[in-house]
């Protein structure tokens, strides 16, 4: 989708023009109307359309408008026009007419700072994402049409500087879409390093470590679930120094378990397919790390991401087995469908090793358990330090992707201690089972400031509510991340 920003509409296919609450014409809507005799505020009298935010109403040809026809889109209360009511507006404008055969929107955005302009631009390039590579027989009506939209806007100029950095970040979480949405005969841990290897041309640097280098490190436990799959486990480094010469990183672990059949404890074949986007959390990683490097970040920050694939054949890790981590750290294999953590448990220990970061922040789908403490649209959070999760929760808050805070009770620990290694990798069944695989992790971040962001809810929407996210891949965490990482860390 281009996105131009202009002074001046000029003839348009279709106009878009905002509403707030009440029906009242947003920015130059009084114009557009007294142009067209009165014809829009006559339209909304005779239509349930209010202004009311998620809606619109479509106006065709209005005499004396040099526009083909009008969408109305609600803004909502004029008193409470902020980044999500301008998404939101945006957005559904977009899906009202992204099927009318037009190539090109315009989009009045003269009620708007610059800077909301700009977050017009931003929110229709998220909301014109679509993941549709592998169709081959769609009828032309089911495709969209619209290629380009042009926001008018009263500085064209500072609308462009605040689109830059917007633009970045929807680069990198359509990026992570894409990942999470790939089949896994496609997007294996080999083919996902290669992707991340190609962001070395937006600056970043990118380190790839295969099996051979895993083993001489001693990632035992991430090596472990991949080994049933005759696809090579992988981890993959990336580094962005934005920030000054020698300040410590800001770090993020992503779980990438390509594909997760449950290994040998496998898992029942009813919905088996959704488990192509159990690498969500590498992916978020991946597009946070390619926003970061897009926009220039002032920081120092390293994405490290632990791709595996876990597959049930002769050579897979048993229930049972014990496995020594990188940490030293013993760990009995109680269930091998509880494999993110094992993943994880290396990744997390090798980065704190090496990089010796400010903090560290996982990402990763990692338990069902989840769904049922928060349901389908809140992401767990777990952290030894409220400085590192308050930022996230704020962050999440400005951009809509909704965190909820869980304990990390103590008493809890005595569920994952195992009789005959130091842990395992279960719980005591389904109680608490989203703490206690939080409780696994913290025993392999010592004592640096860390959080565990448990998405397994939200990388994937079915029937979405929101404008900006298409059914399907979500990118979740991109961009609360990316605006924590802006509004807390980032050098002036």
């Amino acid at each position: 989708m281009k996105v131009e920003f202009v002074s001046a509409a000029g003839a348009a296919e279709i106009l878009v023009v905002l509403v707030h609450e009440g029906r009242k014409l947003a920015g130059t809507g009084a114009g557009h109307d007294k142009a067209a005799s009165g014809s829009l505020v006559k339209a909304m009298a005779a239509s349930r359309f209010t202004g009311r935010s998620d809606s619109t109403l479509t106006v065709a040809s209005p005499v004396g408008v040099d526009a083909g026809s009008i969408v109305l889109s609600g803004l909502g209360e004029a008193d409470k026009v902020d980044d999500a009511a301008v998404e939101t507006a945006a957005g559904t404008a977009y899906h009202a007419v992204k099927l009318s055969g037009s190539a090109a929107l315009t989009f009045d955005a003269t009620a708007l700072s610059p800077e909301q302009a700009a977050r017009a631009g931003f929110a229709v390039r998220l909301a014109a994402y679509r993941f549709d590579k592998y169709r081959t027989k769609q009828k032309p009506e089911k495709i969209p049409s619209l290629e380009m939209i042009r926001i008018i806007t009263t500085d064209v100029k500072a609308a462009q500087a605040a689109f830059a950095p917007m633009s970045a970040v929807a680069d990198g979480v359509l990026f992570a879409r894409d990942l999470v949405a790939e089949p896994a005969n496609v997007l294996y841990p080999v083919e996902f390093a290669r992707r991340v290897k190609a962001l070395e041309s937006l600056g970043l640097e990118v380190e790839i470590l295969g099996e051979a280098q895993l083993k001489k490190l001693g990632m035992r436990t991430l090596l472990a679930v991949g080994q049933g799959s005759r696809r090579d486990s992988q981890v993959a480094i990336m580094k962005w120094n934005g920030g000054k010469k020698g300040d410590q990183p800001i770090a993020f672990v992503g779980k990438g378990v390509t594909f997760d059949t449950g290994g040998i404890s496998l898992k029942q074949p009813e919905g088996m397919e959704d488990m192509k986007w159990d690498m969500g959390g590498a992916a978020a990683v991946s597009g946070l790390m390619h926003a970061l490097a897009g926009r220039k970040a002032k920081v120092n920050a390293v994405g490290v991401i632990g791709l595996v694939e876990n597959m049930p054949d002769g050579d897979a890790q048993r229930p049972g087995d014990v496995v020594i981590s990188m940490s030293g750290q013993s760990v009995e294999v109680i269930n091998t469908d509880a494999e993110g953590r094992l993943v994880l448990a290396d990744c997390l220990w090798y980065t704190q090793e090496r990089f010796k970061p400010k903090f560290m922040i996982d990402l990763a789908t990692l338990t069902g358990a989840i769904i049922v403490s928060l349901g389908m649209d809140y992401a767990g959070v777990f952290s030894n330090s409220d400085e590192v999760a308050n930022p996230i929760l704020a962050a999440g808050t400005k951009v809509g992707e909704n965190f909820w805070r869980l304990p990390l009770p103590p008493q809890y620990e005595k569920h994952i201690d195992s009789p005959i290694a130091d842990v395992k990798n279960m719980g005591n069944g389904r109680a608490g089972a989203s703490i206690t695989a939080a409780l696994f992790l913290q025993r392999f971040v010592n004592e640096t400031p860390w959080a565990h962001l448990d998405i397994a809810a939200t990388a994937w929407v079915n029937k979405s509510t929101r404008a900006t996210v298409p059914d399907g891949a979500v990118g979740f965490g991109v961009r609360a991340l990316d605006r924590m990482v802006a509004d807390t860390y980032e050098a002036g």
